[in-house]
């Protein structure tokens, strides 16, 4: 006999399923004009109803909810124009057309076989979409694949439109000049919520609706309770401390997944202990992890952050770490050199695992090889880590040491 599940868990459990829809946290945008879903869902879809070609760069930090926003206006408009757009891969639309599919086929074949989709489906009066995410890395080399693609919408007879994903806000400036003629210049920029949006969003994420499928006297208790904590000191220190660590919409879902599993089973509510401990267990999160099976490179770029901070250094970002890590290759003459965007790259998955961080809001808007970094692990945790890793040059260990005992 199957035990009645409780009334907490499954509160509980409608809060999970919130928190983990993509297309649940960013809804709440669909109700105004000056979204970025509103203007997005508004090019495609004109760019549909004229059979006209397009292309709109969707420009933010990690985790800002750039993707989440293109799935739910694909969703959409795939509602509203069943026949007319076409989000497939080449294996799809192979079969579509009766075309032969195959994974040998050479850069020119590649080329030909896009043009040749968009001149039928542009013939057929049906709109083909690319999304290009990690759109500069497109951008990277001759860029022959966005030349061609590009070149290939001038045709009166092709219907497309590019949506290039990219976290870096400079993305279009790596252009080639014949590609960026091509291209329409059209920017939607995401950037980091105010406290105010938080606050929005978190309301639109805990507050139970009517339609729940819970008690309506257990979803009005529920609220009434959310309603003071969200006007509590302490529930707002938390928001504050959490904006000053990481402000983007994928690490306020972390957050509240964590209140959410700290609700109280017993009177089935939320309290401001649940953030408070949330907040506690993100900030208590252990580095040591994080830092395990970093590569050379990586370790490179910490302790050249290390260095600057231990000269008193206190703004630099990436150009500066750059210099460092030359003038160490330059006085040490080590074969461990590498460029600039591989560089760049490894410097990206550091502050993907939050072993550094960007500076405050100010600089949202610069790219991120400008904006102000710091380290997010301790002297002795650094320390430990080039102990740890059996590939760490001797030379790096010796840097770090004179750094540290000078």
């Amino acid at each position: 006999m199957v035990a009645a599940v409780s009334l907490p868990s499954q509160a509980q459990a409608v809060l999970r399923s919130r928190l983990c829809d993509p297309v649940f946290i960013h809804s709440a945008l669909s109700s105004s004009l000056d979204t970025n879903y509103s203007k997005l869902k508004y090019l495609v879809a004109s760019s549909v109803s004229e059979a006209c070609n397009n292309s709109v760069l969707l420009l933010g930090p990690r985790g800002c909810g750039k993707a989440a926003v293109v799935d739910m206006v694909l969703d959409d408009l795939k509602e509203e124009h069943p026949d007319a757009i076409s989000v497939e891969i080449a294996r799809q639309l192979c079969l579509e057309h009766q075309l032969s599919f195959s994974k040998m086929a050479s850069s020119d074949d590649n080329t030909e076989f896009m043009i040749d989709m968009l001149r039928e489906c542009g013939l057929a009066h049906k709109t083909i979409l690319f999304i290009l995410e990690e759109f500069d890395l497109f951008a990277q080399g001759k860029q022959r694949l966005l030349y061609s693609l590009l070149d290939a919408m001038q045709s009166l007879t092709s219907q497309a439109v590019v949506i290039g994903v990219s976290c870096r806000l400079d993305a279009d400036q790596l252009l080639e000049k014949r590609v960026r003629s091509r291209f329409s210049h059209r920017k939607l920029l995401f950037i980091s919520p105010s406290l105010d949006d938080i606050q929005r969003l978190v309301e639109h994420l805990l507050i139970l609706a009517k339609d729940s499928g819970l008690p309506s006297k257990y979803i009005a208790d529920y609220n009434s309770r959310l309603t003071s904590i969200f006007s509590d000191k302490k529930f707002k220190g938390c928001l504050n401390s959490l904006m000053d660590a990481d402000a983007t919409t994928s690490n306020i879902q972390r957050f509240l997944f964590r209140a959410v599993s700290y609700m109280d089973m017993e009177s089935g509510f939320l309290s401001v202990e649940s953030f408070l401990k949330a907040l506690s267990s993100m900030q208590r999160q252990p580095k040591m992890d994080s830092l395990q099976d970093l590569s050379i490179l990586e370790l490179y770029i910490l302790v050249c952050m290390h260095r600057l901070e231990s000269k008193e250094q206190t703004s630099y970002n990436f150009t500066s770490i750059m210099k460092e890590y030359r003038s160490i290759q330059d006085a040490y003459k080590t074969s461990d050199k590498y460029a600039s965007t591989v560089c760049f790259r490894a410097f990206e998955h550091l502050s993907d695992r939050e072993l550094i961080s960007f500076g405050d809001n100010r600089w949202r808007n610069q790219a991120l090889e400008y904006r102000p970094v710091k380290l997010l692990i301790s002297s002795r945790e650094l320390a430990e880590s080039l102990k740890l890793n059996t590939t760490c040059p001797a030379v790096l260990q010796k840097l770090f040491d004179r750094e540290r005992y000078m």
